[in-house]
């Protein structure tokens, strides 16, 4: 018996990384799960271990940025929904705001902010349905800190966490909670041939803890076995220093 058998429990951006690791971990504990990403072949890959290793999960295509996609992949295809990890995000090109490109610019914003938003408001009326649920936020230390050519990226998680804070005001009578997961700097590499990317994030960040994906998935899971009335509009750090 899991943990949280009998709920049900989206992930986005769970093609690969934080996202995977959490979908399979919430699957592990018995959870329902349905894994959203852009790249079907990598979610399609994700879902066949979870079921391999006795989870119930489906791959649902979704770009987060896109509203219509959205709604759509939040339907209700398992009977309910009790969380929801909006976890799908990036920093995809790094500049100072004098060199950057607004394109670019835009882009973070929208997969960031805008993208948690619309995620977020899909899910309202699923987690409302099964009396209350859960909503965790995937956060990051430049939200709060920042960082030089970083500016995009960090001012959509600082945005990502007022947003948490305001939902979670909003949907406390609701029985849902909102909180904000910030887990460090995580080494993302699928494998061998990845491993030299991990000295250079020790080397950007040499006071901390660098993590695995899987280092993430205890406290997510800490977030979505809390009671209903638990803890809401907080942030929960893996990092060393945080702010």
């Amino acid at each position: 018996m899991g943990e949280l058998d009998g709920q049900v429990a989206l992930v986005t951006g769970a093609s690969r990384g934080i996202g995977a690791a959490i979908a399979a971990g919430l699957a592990a504990q018995g959870a329902a799960v349905g894994c959203l990403a852009r790249t079907e072949s990598d979610l399609k890959a994700v879902v066949e271990r979870i079921r391999v290793a006795g989870g119930n999960a489906i791959a649902v295509r979704c770009d987060v940025t896109d509203e219509a996609e959205v709604e759509t992949a939040t339907a209700d295809r398992f009977g309910g929904l009790d969380t929801v990890v909006l976890n799908a995000g990036g920093d995809p090109v790094a500049a100072t705001v004098e060199e950057s490109e607004t394109s670019d610019w835009r882009h973070t914003i929208e997969l960031n902010l805008i993208g948690v938003y619309l995620g977020a408001r899909a899910a309202i009326p699923h987690l409302t349905g099964r009396g209350g649920g859960r909503i965790i936020t995937i956060g990051s230390g430049l939200g709060h800190r920042g960082s030089p050519g970083h500016s995009a990226y960090a001012v959509s998680k600082a945005g990502l966490s007022m947003l948490t804070r305001v939902l979670a005001q909003e949907l406390v009578e609701k029985r849902i909670s909102v909180n904000e997961l910030v887990p460090g700097p995580v080494d993302t590499g699928g494998g061998p041939k990845d491993e030299s990317a991990r000295p250079s994030i020790a080397s950007e960040n040499p006071s901390e803890w660098v993590k695995r994906p899987e280092d993430v998935v205890p406290l997510a899971l800490f977030l979505a076995s809390q009671p209903l009335v638990g803890p809401t509009a907080q942030r929960f750090s893996l990092m060393r220093r945080d702010g």
